[in-house]
């Protein structure tokens, strides 16, 4: 059976023409020959009309042999029935690569064409992967009909069938198209992450669904749904859950008992290499600094063993990070080579396409960041992971595997993995829900609401950033701060910057800020060298500015065509991924702020009017992080919890020689308080600054402190007497900073 090219069959009545009868009409949308004969049945692609190639038979085959294959009949039956559905399967058994296919089918059939398939992943690099996957089994194009969309970088055309994207990208989606017309089919991927987007999407989920009864929500989880999460969508029956079988765990062996984990882990991981079959090793950690300190010792190690055992290849794997998960070269893979994947990640789907790893060492702990609203900063606690999350890392291993446990058999696991909403600042997701009741959805129904005192905070904190108007609702500036991908005291200082003629360096800052960290970490002894190769870029007024050194050191060897950009990169320890982020996001920014009509200034980087103006413009964001040297010696008191930290050594004021001191008042983007107790990345401000950026409402609700008093002090007589002996020029930018009135923007 042929079809011409001008008359492929693409849309749901073609899907009928093709196989001669309608396979929702008057029977089950999926036979058993239809299942285990599908192949045999369709010669002709329904998604692009094109004969099937040779790789669709081999790769069918391969998918027949999954634990979901079993599953697509009572899935596509309870679709056709049921609004929401609810997928439970552990890793590799393919539940993120078939359920989504299946989605596709459906929506090619007669009675369901209302839209094209959705797919939600938590992290970018795994709806790329997913994407590449899924069109090769489905043997058509990326970017036609399955695509992909996540932060800064889209492939697939108005008309795809099945796209993949991270749950931001979803959620942003939203905010012009509230009830998701588009799609007749949202799969949330990884809903047992619990993530804040992922929540959020779900509390919206609810609302859109009751208003279009047409659309189909599927959740695909790796744990068992518990009846408090089943009842959330207060469906009537309850909400359908198709169960996949998995391949089978591996077996456990505990151990460690004799040390800390860290260091029983690598123990494992060496003895595995010396005397266990071949196979991969999938390593879970606790933070990222061990994963780094673990690739050290590991390729230390590895060049002491023998010869003969073949390769051992430590691989630092931190997810957030681009290109975090390299795959073996055909030379690599030819060899005797035994990867271990070291990570702290709480995703084991994060691994779903190495089917290689047979070995499993697991600690049994992570770490959940919790943020505490009163003092604005988050605190690191160590927990043990959750029995779902243990019992997918054994899985993970495959029914012929090991998992090596390092944690006692009677430690109590907790059964669920506590939500991010509850543990996390909230203040742009309020935003966020904010500009949703402009689009329409007044409402998110929370499976677990956030924590009262954080939700006080953020509208606290939005009321300070002028995003709120008198009644609580969004004011024209935060309907703008919330077009901005960025986080809100970024989005304030973007759109700062465009009254103070700066927005070209404040955007290329606000970039660096939210892409990944620019900065590579090399193993130990070659960290001094790091550091001295950073120390070039350093700019004498902040490391805000030393980021836009390093940003235009980059643009110039772009530019350069005799330039490895990427050896550039590798020599100086930079990351040429993060730095391309940063890039794609400044172009972005700076054609949104053009789309919505604001000024954007031309560059003028250098100049002191312009240091003047971006410290202004980040005032105008950041005044809500500001700290004073109490004492001369580094001890960095903050003003808006009376708490005191130091600045952190890879900052350019860390480096910077004793004889140059520190600066008394500095402007910080963020503080570590549960790992070293750091401010980082810092900015010299004046307290005049400060006073002249700083809404008045904010300034006198500070508690009372010495820093304060000389701010007041300054509020009330215009200078302090360190300001009557400054030189003539510092006079001279005094009379400079005086003569600009108030920021607008506030």
């Amino acid at each position: 059976m042929k079809f011409k090219p001008d008359r492929l069959p693409v849309m749901a009545q073609d899907f009928t023409a093709l196989t001669g009868e309608d396979c929702f009409e008057g029977k089950s949308p999926c036979s058993d020959t239809e299942a285990n004969d599908y192949d045999g049945v369709l010669e002709i692609n329904q998604f692009d009309g094109l004969p099937y190639s040779s790789r669709f038979y081999k790769l069918q085959e391969e998918r027949k042999a999954l634990p979901a294959w079993k599953a697509k009949c009572e899935f596509m039956d309870t679709l056709a029935r049921a609004q929401f559905v609810v997928v439970s399967g552990a890793a590799n058994t393919g539940r993120s690569s078939q359920v989504p296919q299946w989605c596709a089918e459906f929506c090619l059939s007669a009675q369901f064409h209302h839209g094209s398939v959705v797919c939600t992943q938590t992290h970018a690099q795994q709806a790329v992967d997913l994407a590449l996957r899924v069109a090769d089994e489905m043997d058509v194009n990326v970017g036609h009909e399955v695509g992909y969309r996540i932060p800064l970088e889209a492939c697939c055309a108005a008309d795809t069938l099945l796209r993949f994207c991270t749950d931001d990208v979803l959620l942003r989606e939203m905010m012009s198209d509230p009830l998701l017309g588009r799609y007749a089919v949202v799969v949330v991927d990884q809903a047992h992450q619990r993530t804040v987007s992922t929540d959020v999407l779900r509390g919206l989920l609810r609302d859109v669904a009751r208003r279009r009864p047409e659309l189909r929500v599927v959740l695909l989880s790796a744990a068992e749904p518990s009846a408090r999460q089943l009842a959330h969508f207060s469906c009537r029956p309850p909400v359908p859950v198709v169960r996949l079988e998995s391949r089978g765990a591996g077996r456990v062996v505990r151990g460690g008992a004799g040390g800390s984990y860290f260091c029983s882990a690598l123990r494992v991981a060496l003895e595995v290499h010396r005397s266990e079959p071949a196979g991969d090793v999938a390593v879970f950690l606790v933070t990222a600094q061990e994963i780094d300190l673990a690739r050290d010792i590991l390729s230390h190690e590895a060049k002491a063993l023998p010869p003969g055992l073949g390769r051992l290849l430590p691989v630092a794997v931190h997810p957030g990070r681009p290109g975090t998960l390299p795959l073996l070269c055909e030379e690599e893979a030819a060899g005797r080579v035994r990867r271990v994947f070291l990570t702290s990640s709480p995703n084991e789907d994060f691994f779903w396409a190495l089917s290689s790893i047979r070995f499993v060492i697991d600690a049994g702990l992570e770490k959940r960041s919790v943020y505490n609203p009163r003092i604005r900063t988050a605190a690191a606690i160590f927990q043990p992971v959750s029995a779902a999350q243990a019992e997918s890392r054994r899985q993970l291993a495959g029914p012929t595997g090991k998992c090596f446990c390092l944690y006692p058999e009677d430690r109590a696991l907790p059964a669920e993995t506590p939500p991010r909403i509850a543990e996390c600042d909230i203040t742009a997701t309020v935003l966020f829900l904010k500009r949703m009741e402009i689009a329409g959805l007044a409402h998110c129904d929370f499976i677990d609401r956030p924590d009262p005192e954080a939700l006080m905070q953020a509208l606290e904190e939005l009321d300070y950033l002028a995003a709120l108007d008198n009644d609580g609702n969004l004011s024209e500036m935060g309907i703008v701060m919330s077009e901005l991908p960025l986080e809100p005291q970024i989005a304030k200082t973007l759109l700062a910057s465009c009254e103070f003629d700066c927005v070209s360096e404040v955007a290329i800052i606000a970039a660096m800020l939210t892409a990944p960290t620019c900065f590579t970490v090399p193993s130990l002894d070659l960290r001094p060298e790091a550091t001295q190769c950073h120390q070039r870029f350093l700019h004498p007024e902040g490391d805000h500015f030393s980021l836009i050194n390093i940003y235009k050191a980059f643009k110039q060897r772009q530019q350069d065509p005799y330039c490895d950009v990427e050896k550039w990169c590798q020599d100086l320890y930079l990351s040429h991924s993060a730095l391309l982020a940063a890039d794609a996001l400044c172009s972005e920014l700076t054609d949104t702020l053009r789309r919505i009509e604001l000024p954007v200034s031309v560059p003028a980087f250098g100049s002191r009017a312009n240091t003047l103006h971006v410290k202004r413009a980040l005032l105008a964001g950041f005044f809500m992080q500001v700290a004073r040297d109490v004492d001369g010696s580094g001890n960095y008191f903050i003003l808006t919890h009376k708490h005191v930290a130091q600045i952190h050594p890879q900052s350019g004021y860390g480096a910077r020689s004793p004889k140059l001191g520190l600066p008394e008042w500095v402007l910080f983007h963020e503080h570590s308080f549960s790992e070293d107790n750091c401010l980082r990345i810092v900015t010299h401000i004046t307290p005049e600054e400060f006073i002249q950026m700083a809404p008045q409402y904010f300034f006198y609700n500070l508690p009372r402190s010495e820093s304060k008093d000389i701010l007041q002090n300054i509020l009330n007589h215009g200078a302090s007497h360190s300001q009557e002996v400054k030189s003539p020029s510092s006079r001279e930018e005094s009379k400079e900073d005086e003569s600009y009135d108030r920021c607008v923007v506030q």
